[in-house]
């Protein structure tokens, strides 16, 4: 909504003051550059040699590289980091059971929280099981290191086995939950409620009237243009 470049600059300096309380700052940092880099790649790419502009800075082949076309890549460069941050700072400093139970406690159906959860939980839970196969598999001798062409030999006798053990996963969470009467009907008695401050309330639904504030903003063009 903020568009430019000083609100998305915002946005990543709060994230990275809020990682560095929660220590984890630098690997924050080194996952949403990973994660950014491949759309980064192509968000330049595009933009700089394909959008038109009057200021040409050089040219390759038929292609002309603007001013314009760099400003708007820079500018969604820097929007795309503001969300990788957002979204990794939460992923990293929330458990997702407390959020999930919250939402709950909130009136969402119990089969999206669990959605939800499953989600959440599913990518770290394969890159665990991944790292105990591969332990495994190197202690009965497979070669999983040293050259690419034996890294990527060594992918394969990994992917059957993930794949299966995450269907059996979600076979045995599936007996487990309708053994507790999961598909039971009717709204679920919590014993856990989130601790929620006045602090984080006030903050929540400041933020959250400064969303619904700047979109009717936005739509009806009286948001103020950020630099």
């Amino acid at each position: 909504m903020l568009g430019g470049y000083l609100g998305p600059l915002v946005i990543i300096a709060l994230n990275l003051v809020g990682a560095t309380i929660a220590g984890v700052a630098g690997r924050l940092v080194r996952v949403s550059v990973l994660l950014t880099l491949p759309i980064a790649i192509s968000v330049v790419l595009v933009s700089v040699f394909t959008r038109a502009g009057t200021t040409v800075l050089f040219t390759i082949g038929p292609f002309d590289a603007t001013a314009e076309g760099v400003d708007f890549a820079a500018q969604t460069l820097v929007r795309l980091l503001a969300i990788s941050l957002s979204i990794g700072l939460f992923g990293m400093t929330t458990d997702p059971r407390a959020f999930v139970l919250d939402l709950e406690r909130r009136r969402l159906s119990p089969r999206f929280a669990f959605v939800a959860l499953a989600t959440l939980e599913a990518v770290p839970a394969m890159v665990e099981r991944a790292g105990v196969i591969q332990a495994s598999q190197r202690a009965r001798g497979l070669d999983t290191e040293g050259s690419l062409r034996a890294r990527v030999r060594g992918v394969v006798p990994l992917a059957g086995p993930v794949v299966l053990s995450s269907l059996t996963e979600v076979e045995e969470r599936s007996l487990a939950l309708e053994v507790r009467a999961f598909g039971r009907p009717g709204r679920r008695q919590l014993l856990w409620r989130n601790p929620d401050s006045a602090a984080q309330l006030i903050a929540r639904s400041a933020l959250l009237l400064l969303l619904i504030g700047s979109i009717v903003g936005k739509v009806t063009g009286t948001f103020p243009q950020t630099p």
